[in-house]
């Protein structure tokens, strides 16, 4: 494990904790090494954990679509930052450049990154890790929901189970880095194919 794709709220939210979260989280993927690749925004959690990095010498790759870059909400300190044409291909950008996935405390970008993740994995798009950093029990909801989806039939108990989920940021990413990586059954070509 080389780089660790972030996906984080773009608001600080309501609570202290989930700010103290994202910036341990960048001081602990750059204490390890890990390169950050992250939405490539400077504001909320999503410049919280890039800064953090960043200030902790670690590398950070931001994807950003042009209209967010024209907005003046990409963080120009990035290592590199990659502009891209749109959310869709940022979303593609992001997996491709990252070994493993998490998700922290975020509304519905969040949510739309963490389940587009979750299925890719699914349908064998790729088989890296994916796990969920429950700061403050921000997902123990969602994840008892996740085991209901299980009991109704409509996901195998084998793909909720390697969804990792853990309270802090070093025992996530340790968590990850134990987890295998399997193979894709599908190439990136098959996901973008016009035909």
């Amino acid at each position: 494990m080389k780089s660790v794709v972030v996906f984080c709220g773009s608001r600080k939210g309501e609570r202290p904790e989930y700010l103290a979260a994202a910036r341990e989280l960048g001081q602990v993927l750059a204490e390890r090494e890990l390169t950050l690749v992250y939405g490539g925004g400077r504001v909320g959690l999503m410049g919280a954990v890039a800064e953090a990095a960043l200030d902790a010498g670690g590398k950070v790759i931001g994807v950003i679509p042009a209209f967010m870059r024209e907005r003046e909400l990409a963080l120009a300190q990035c290592t590199e930052l990659i502009v891209v044409d749109s959310m869709h291909t940022r979303k593609a950008r992001m997996a491709e450049l990252g070994d493993a996935f998490i998700a922290m405390a975020g509304g519905f970008g969040t949510f739309d990154e963490l389940f587009e993740i979750l299925t890719w994995g699914q349908i064998g798009i790729h088989g890296k890790p994916v796990g969920l950093l429950n700061t403050a029990g921000y997902y123990t909801g969602l994840y008892q929901f996740l085991g209901q989806t299980v009991t109704e039939g409509f996901v195998h108990d084998g793909e909720l189970a390697k969804l990792q989920m853990a309270d802090t940021p070093t025992a996530l990413v340790e968590r990850l880095a134990a987890t295998p990586v399997l193979p894709a059954r599908w190439q990136k070509a098959d996901l973008f194919s016009k035909t």
